[in-house]
């Protein structure tokens, strides 16, 4: 393989990226505990100027897709989407999460870290051109998340979700690295627009689609999708309401570039096949994610069986197989991406040393007690339900219309009645602080939240009613980088 310069100008943010997480931990060695906020504007302004970078190119039409270390990396208007949206998101959780760090003592250089480490890998992952490179994306991204979960070594509860991490997040490698191996064995190469060619011919096509099939299953797994969801509510659950945030914000849209990579980008001529797996995918996870969800009383828990029901509308754009269809669950992963962070913002905004506030029930009379803050979660819960004119009812719609294009009708009208099954324990939420009295807990007024946490979920919950009203500019970016 010839390396040249002109190889190494796309991927320019990752290089970026990487210098500076190497600086970051450096300067964290040498720093006292009282500048550790030094580390925490560092990230925030790494992450800043990763994204520059990646706009930096962006013209009229985007930027072109180029193919360097020959074929290894891809850099597109997709993966540029993503690896935008995944850093811009990252930098607002950096945000949500210092005050609670500060008040449990875990206000480390480690989380932000293992943080851009992962945010990293999703970037490499995004943009892999070869079946090397989606491995090496992907384990640089889960292994940053196993010590990420742990990171509070006195919490056995996020001990335990940290090992079953783990222990199933292995699993699904090997499922996916088995898959691409036997994909290796029927056409000879790692190269993803090779494999793409290869696949059309007939030798070794039963070979072929048996990697297929295992490539499925271990993107189901990394989504968290039923009938291989059995992680992801524990997980949320068990991990410290700073790492779940971040986990639960960035790994929709990774995996999601990690599906397009694969299944559109190798396995395209064999969508007849692996289209109607991901519909099924879809219609498990939809029925699996919201229904549980419905008998939960643990916020958390609550919010990691509605992400699989939301993972089924992502493959609800998937299945489709088309331009407009990868450009809807593109849309729909950005806006989750949005309305998940904004959720644990709140809990978060909630949240006290000795409180973790992560009930439901804890926001008994919130709108008695903060009218501000409860409408703020009223607008957070209104786009995760789905209730116009708020982002997640138009990011709903964008992937129902891709369903029914497809000539998938049936699909888009399980996904429907799902979605109202869905919005009950959504509606549960704002019915509590409206309705109910106010929960003993902390008084909000006598101490008040972080200032900048404020600011940031306020603007965080607002723009979920802003994109909402104006949504047609961001749908046209994900169709443009499909285009």
């Amino acid at each position: 393989m010839d390396v040249t310069r002109a190889d190494f100008i796309p991927i320019v943010p990752e290089l970026f990226l990487l210098c500076a997480v190497c600086a970051i931990l450096l300067i964290d060695l040498f720093i006292s505990e009282q500048r550790r906020g030094l580390v925490h504007f560092l990230s925030v302004a790494s992450l800043v100027a990763t994204s520059v970078l990646i706009v930096r190119g962006w013209g009229d039409d985007g930027v072109a897709t180029q193919s360097v270390f020959s074929g290894m990396f891809i850099r597109d208007n997709a993966g540029d989407m993503i690896k935008l949206s995944l850093c811009l998101v990252s930098a607002g959780i950096f945000f949500y999460a210092k005050p609670y760090l500060v008040d449990r003592g875990l206000f480390k250089g480690e989380y932000y870290t293992l943080a851009l480490f992962a945010v990293l890998g999703m970037m490499i992952l995004v943009s892999a051109g070869s079946l090397i490179t989606v491995y090496l994306g992907l384990e640089l991204m889960a292994l940053s998340g196993y010590a990420f979960i742990a990171m509070d070594r006195d919490n056995k509860r996020a001990t335990e979700a940290a090992m079953k991490h783990f222990v199933l997040g292995a699993l699904a490698s090997g499922v996916m690295l088995y898959g691409m191996s036997l994909v290796y064995g029927a056409t000879g190469s790692l190269d993803l627009a090779t494999i793409r060619e290869l696949t059309t011919e007939d030798a070794n096509r039963t070979l072929m689609l048996f990697g297929v099939v295992f490539m499925v299953a271990g993107i189901a797994f990394k989504f968290g999708a039923a009938p291989f969801h059995m992680w992801l509510p524990d997980v949320y659950q068990g991990s410290p309401t700073a790492m779940a945030v971040f986990i639960c914000a960035t790994r929709d849209l990774a995996a999601f570039g990690m599906a397009y990579r694969l299944l559109e980008g190798a396995a395209g001529p064999l969508g007849d096949y692996w289209q109607p797996m991901m519909a099924w995918l879809a219609v498990f996870s939809l029925a699996v994610g919201n229904i549980i969800a419905l008998m939960q009383t643990n916020l958390k828990r609550m919010i990691g069986y509605s992400t699989i029901s939301h993972v089924g509308f992502l493959f609800l754009g998937i299945s489709s197989g088309s331009a407009e269809g990868y450009a809807a669950a593109l849309f729909y992963g950005i806006a989750y991406a949005l309305m998940s962070a904004a959720a644990f913002g709140a809990i978060l905004l909630m949240a006290r040393k000795g409180f973790e506030a992560e009930n439901i029930e804890d926001f008994k009379g919130l709108n008695q007690k903060n009218p501000w803050h409860a409408g703020l979660v009223l607008m957070i819960m209104g786009s995760l339900a789905g209730i116009p004119p708020f982002l997640g009812f138009w990011a709903k719609l964008a992937v129902l219309r891709a369903a029914v294009q497809a000539d998938m009708l049936w699909l888009a009208i399980a996904a429907v009645v799902f979605a109202v099954i869905g919005a009950f324990y959504y509606i549960r939420v704002i019915k509590v602080m409206y309705f109910d009295a106010p929960a003993e807990g902390p008084d909000m007024q006598a101490e008040p939240a972080d200032v900048q946490l404020r600011w940031v979920l306020s603007g965080n919950a607002l723009l979920l009613l802003v994109l909402g009203l104006f949504w047609n500019p961001l749908m046209e970016l994900c169709l443009r980088a499909f285009a």
